[in-house]
Formats: structure tokens, C-alpha cells, sequence
């Protein structure tokens, strides 16, 4: 049994038990996979999403992880409503936790993807989705959600260390964006530093 009992040390920090974040609501979904190596758990990668785009507080993220995204429902959505895309968490913009994928299995976040050198950062990565925008700010509950999430992965996959939680940008660059300008980088490794 894979157990991270942090919280004994921080109060207010999350659990996670086998590959499950006990704070976070599950949703199922069947975009994912078995990753080559589930001990090769070595990067956090941080994304942001909006669905409609720029547009908060909606069904609509959940519904395209899990597959059910009504084409119908915007017209933006006729465009990806057939993608197969996931991530293991989303953090909502008043500091929910959604969790999609277990930790152990692959999550299809990354695409085409690069770090150090590696390719494939799905097989090695952890992806947490930031409900919001490249160049709207996140909120505070979101930056403590994301450093009490970040804190007990790097406790729990030992591998992902400080200089191994990038933005989704840093793996795919020219090809994506996110998770933005309004993403404070400083704040969040300060943040991380304070643990």
C-alpha cells in the first residue's frame, strides 16, 4: 500500500493512498493508459484550461476528460469535442481538486513532449490542469491547492524534485503556452521553498 501520511507533519496538507488523492473528488475516465514504468514517476508538469476558452466555473473540463463533451453545447467544442486528452488533476478556480487519473497510470496531457533531453513526458509525468487562461491570474486558492498538491507529490514520487515541475510550455515549446504569463513562477517556488 503506497501511503503519504504528510498531513501528521503539515495539518494542512493532502493524503495520497494508492496513487489516489484522498482530498480530491474522482472522476472516471478512459483517457489513459499503463505507463511503461510506474516507479519512473519523475516531473510535474503545470497546464492551464478553459472551456468554453476563458470561461470559468463550468461543466464543460470534466465533461472532455471524461469523453462527453457535447459538440452541441459551444461552438468552440465542435472543433475538439472528439480528442482524447486527460490529466490526473484539475484545481478549479476556488481551489478544488478534481482527480481524473491515479498517479501510477499515464494521463494524456503532454502530446508531442521533451525534457532534458527525454522524450514522451506522459510515460514519466504527473499533469495538473489550472482551470484558467495564459494571460488571466490564477487565484490564491489555486496557488494553495497546487503547493499542497506539489508538496505531497515530491513526498510521495521522491523523483520530482524542485527543478522538475515545469509548465507545459517548458516540454513543448513553440507548441504550447501554458500555463502563462499570469502563472507567478516566483510565488509558487517560494512557496514550495516554505514547506
Amino acid at each position: 500500500m503506497l501511503s503519504s501520511p504528510l498531513s501528521n507533519e503539515f495539518p494542512c496538507a493532502f493524503t495520497i493512498n494508492q496513487h489516489a488523492l484522498i482530498d480530491a473528488r474522482q472522476v472516471t475516465t478512459t483517457h489513459k493508459d499503463q505507463r511503461p514504468d510506474p516507479r519512473d514517476i519523475s516531473l510535474l508538469v503545470i497546464h492551464n484550461i478553459s472551456l468554453p476558452p476563458n470561461q470559468f466555473d463550468t461543466p464543460y473540463i470534466e465533461d472532455f476528460f471524461a469523453g462527453k463533451l457535447d459538440p452541441k453545447a459551444h461552438p468552440y467544442f465542435q472543433k475538439i469535442h472528439e480528442m482524447r486528452v486527460s490529466a490526473h488533476c484539475v484545481i478549479k478556480r476556488d481551489g478544488e481538486l478534481i482527480q481524473f487519473v491515479p498517479f501510477d497510470e499515464r494521463a494524456w496531457h503532454a502530446g508531442l513532449s521533451s525534457f532534458q533531453g527525454r522524450q514522451r513526458c506522459n510515460d514519466y509525468a504527473i499533469g495538473v490542469e489550472l482551470e484558467g487562461a495564459d494571460h488571466i491570474p490564477y487565484t490564491k486558492q489555486q496557488y494553495t491547492a497546487l503547493l499542497k498538491l506539489s508538496q505531497i507529490l515530491m513526498h510521495t514520487y521522491p523523483k520530482i524534485t524542485l527543478g522538475r515541475i515545469v509548465g507545459h510550455n517548458d516540454i513543448a515549446p513553440g507548441r504550447k503556452t501554458d500555463p502563462g504569463v499570469a502563472f507567478d513562477w516566483q510565488r509558487f517556488r517560494q512557496g514550495l521553498s516554505l514547506l
